[in-house]
């Protein structure tokens, strides 16, 4: 019986091992002799280029140049002196340790960068002397080159990807570069394109020598698409060029597309700022600026009262409810008595009016009059609050118009819930009398503005803004660009008010801004300005705004332009958008007297003034702002260079 058992356990123990060899050897063979030959195997990533981004004309707007980032393995850094690093590359001793760190803790065996985005000329002196640091190597990637100074906001920038990216999203790796704002973000899938790799046998002291498998497992980059943009290249930069020593933004759409020809803030920077070694403490100057704020977009992200443009959507409102006709005239007493605290008032103007000259002369107390009728028109103010409100929004206000930029605000139309719930006490019409006339609570973006203008120009309707023209040369297919969104008022009521916003520069508060040869419908707008000082709701110059579009039979470009402390519409916003419309429509300017006056007029002073300490005049009426008149560039309060 022992003998039994002694067999049987010589027995079992045999076949286990047995069938462990067999496993170690047949079974998992290949899957040990890949890790070997892993470990001898050095994999170096081929960046592709990202494409090319070019204005609606093919002007060359972003394209790439040579880069190079210091690179880190692990595994294969040998001691070195660290100080004699830190002063090849020009680095903080305490930043590359830190740096080293990271690449530690990310991957022992793969490449981290130390330092990205060195130019050719910055590269050149480390060439050979990186070679005494057994671990750092270069690699080559296509960084950015700016074709042009001006479009930062809407173009965007790229940076390396984080931690988090990298974990998130399996496309990337440490040190790979990404879209981080404007187009870049948005089309970052389109631009970036693919990435190849290739395999290298290491020698024994751990360098790349011969191709792993004859190249079998290599792949070769993909190139990122070319993407094509709606923007006009000349007409961008002119807008920037206007906008020098203000802040606000403009937005010009082509009525019958969509397209953004047009999309600028300001203040605003030189895009290269953020390339190169000094895009970190360029990034501080830009984004951490609380006061000028030049890292956001104004003409996406600023919320803003619409002020007097916004009485024509009012007027077409009135048509649609019947409430108005384009003949009945309504009296105006210099304002209009609504039975609150003090009357909403208006300016001296000839008195009563009809339609058209109440929009020449932006009358307040018309329109409150009409307002008023379209709210009363329905049993309840609630449910005339909530018609009126279904008007409105079908104009793309107070939500997002669903373009393809990455940012964006909503900005505000009431509803009738909207006031119920923010009154305690039964409310009527006259408590809501602001929006009449653009205040109160009604909020807009200059996109928004610019796109309810559009959609006047078309007579009740709008194609959605958009920024992308082609991708790889081939134009878009996309139904959100391509189908006509249609307003709640008919296409009937529209030529009346057209006609009104005609004879704004005819008769009325544009009329010194008209272009010669070009029929430009307009409205005029100044909005009341607050802020906060030291805990005081204080009231600052007022903004100028305007809107427009041309020619008014066949519309070419509708506009918006917001410009913040303008003190009225006339006085720069109109100015602005009677240049931008001439330039887009004739390539040329004949109105120089309007560019002079823009080019040689800051409104800095007024800029600084809730930041003085001292008391200050709102609304002045004589210009202080007068600069010289040679001063053309953009001045460094304004614009950041490199």
């Amino acid at each position: 019986m022992r003998k039994l058992l002694l067999f049987f356990l010589v027995s079992v123990v045999g076949f286990t091992l047995l069938g462990r060899i067999f496993y170690l050897q047949v079974l998992k063979g290949d899957t040990y002799k890949l890790k070997s030959e892993l470990n001898a195997v050095k994999s170096v990533y081929d960046i592709p280029e990202r494409g090319f981004i070019y204005d609606r004309d093919g002007d060359l707007m972003v394209a790439n140049q040579v880069a190079y980032d210091i690179m880190m393995t692990p595994k294969e850094v040998k001691k070195f002196d660290t100080l004699q690093l830190c002063a090849l590359l020009q680095m903080d001793k305490k930043r590359l340790i830190s740096k080293i760190a990271d690449a530690k803790k990310w991957s022992w065996q793969k490449g981290s960068v130390i330092m990205p985005q060195l130019t050719q000329e910055e590269y050149a002196p480390l060439q050979e002397r990186l070679r005494k640091f057994p671990g750092f190597y270069a690699q080559k990637r296509s960084l950015r080159k700016y074709e042009v100074n001006h479009s930062a906001s809407v173009l965007g920038y790229i940076r390396e990807v984080s931690p988090l990216e990298v974990k998130k999203n399996p496309r990337y790796i440490s040190g790979d570069l990404s879209g981080k704002a404007g187009i870049e973000l948005q089309y970052e899938n389109e631009l970036r394109g693919k990435k190849g790799v290739k395999h290298f046998i290491r020698d024994h002291y751990g360098r790349a020598k011969e191709s792993y498998e004859n190249g079998r497992y290599d792949t070769i980059p993909e190139t990122g698409a070319d993407l094509t943009v709606t923007l006009d290249n000349d007409l961008q930069a002119y807008a920037e060029l206007l906008m020098q020593n203000k802040r606000g933004g403009i937005v010009a759409i082509e009525p019958k597309t969509g397209e953004i020809l047009t999309l600028v803030t300001a203040p605003y920077y030189d895009p290269a700022l953020l390339m190169g070694r000094d895009r970190s403490k360029n990034s501080v100057l830009i984004f951490n600026d609380t006061v000028k704020k030049p890292g956001i977009n104004r003409a996406l992200q600023a919320e803003y009262a619409p002020g007097s443009p916004f009485k024509v959507i009012n007027a077409l409102v009135g048509l649609q409810e019947g409430v108005i006709t384009t003949t009945e005239k309504l009296t105006c007493r210099h304002g209009y008595d609504y039975g609150g605290r003090k009357p909403l008032g208006c300016h001296s103007h000839k008195s009563p009016l009809a339609l058209d000259t109440g929009i020449s002369e932006s009358c307040n107390a018309y329109f409150a009059q009409v307002y008023r009728r379209i709210i009363e028109k329905a049993d309840t103010p609630e449910q005339g609050m909530d018609n009126w409100n279904k008007h409105v929004t079908s104009f793309g206000l107070g939500n997002y118009l669903g373009y393809d930029l990455p940012v964006g605000k909503k900005g505000l139309i009431p509803n009738g819930k909207y006031y119920s719930d923010r009154y305690k006490y039964k409310w009527y019409a006259p408590t809501t009398i602001s929006n009449a006339i653009g205040q109160g609570e009604v909020i807009t973006t200059p996109i928004q503005l610019a796109n309810m203008t559009a959609a006047i120009a078309n007579r009740g309707y709008f194609y959605r803004p958009h920024i992308i023209k082609a991708i790889n040369g081939v134009p878009i297919d996309n139904p959100d660009y391509t189908v006509k969104n249609y307003t709640t008022v008919e296409a009937k009521h529209f030529e009346p008010v057209v006609e009104g916003m005609t004879s704004v520069y005819t008769t009325g508060t544009a009329k010194y801004a008209k272009i010669p040869g070009v029929e430009i419908c307009g409205k005029t707008g100044t909005v009341e300005n607050f802020m906060k000082i030291d805990g005081k709701k204080t009231q600052l110059t007022d903004h100028s705004v305007f809107i427009a579009f041309a020619p008014k039979d066949d519309p070419q470009i509708a506009i918006a332009v917001f410009v913040e402390n303008g003190y009225w519409g006339s006085r720069y916003a109109a100015k602005i958008a009677s240049l931008m419309i001439e330039k887009h429509i004739k390539g040329e300017i004949t109105r120089k007297d309007l560019e002079t006056y823009l080019l040689t007029h800051s409104l800095e002073y007024e800029y600084e003034k809730p930041y003085s300490g001292e008391p200050f005049e709102i609304n002045p009426r004589v210009d202080q702002g007068l600069i010289q008149p040679e001063v053309k560039a953009q001045p460094e309060s304004n614009t950041l260079k490199p």
